[in-house]
């Protein structure tokens, strides 16, 4: 593999945000990346009303619980590697400790644990309150390769591609 360039916190940041406005659900839910300090990743989900699963008792769908560890886990393997590539979720094991409640946003931090040249082993975690997570997520992604990333992947994420 070639030299690649490091690049910084502050454009993978950048570039992080830019990949959370390209993904429909994402975007319109409003998710912000908080920090990026390769190879770890902090998200913040603004509460919403459409969160909800259990209106009744104010509590939010497991399954944004999911979206949002798979998003940070994922954002996570972007920049952990040595040079951006498409890295498809393979399994996400999600641990769920308490309920996540209606009024609060959603906090997500996760990192890289271990790279392979086939496989990125990443672990997040959700809070609404420090110290008491609401659910945590193992995710395992395959590296699908400098070959099989589309030409201009990179330069897309950090917005450098020419999109006239």
């Amino acid at each position: 593999m070639p030299d690649v360039p490091q690049i910084s916190a502050g454009k993978w940041r950048t570039a992080l945000a830019r990949f959370v406005t390209v993904i429909p659900h994402t975007r319109e839910l409003g998710l912000e990346v908080l920090s990026v300090e390769p190879p770890e990743v902090t998200m913040r989900l603004p509460w919403r009303d459409e969160l909800l699963g259990d209106t009744g008792r104010g509590l939010v769908h497991g399954g944004v619980l999911t979206m949002l560890l798979d998003t940070v886990c994922g954002s996570a393997v972007l920049c952990g590697l040595p040079a951006p590539e498409v890295c498809p979720t393979l399994d996400l094991r999600v641990d769920h400790y308490r309920p996540a409640v209606a009024g609060q946003p959603i906090m997500a931090e996760a990192r890289v644990l271990r790279l392979t040249n086939a496989m990125v082993f990443t672990e997040g975690t959700l809070w609404q309150e420090p110290g008491r997570p609401v659910a945590r997520g193992i995710g395992n992604f395959v590296r699908l390769g400098e070959r099989n990333t589309p030409e201009g992947f990179a330069e897309a994420l950090f917005g450098e591609a020419d999109h006239a």
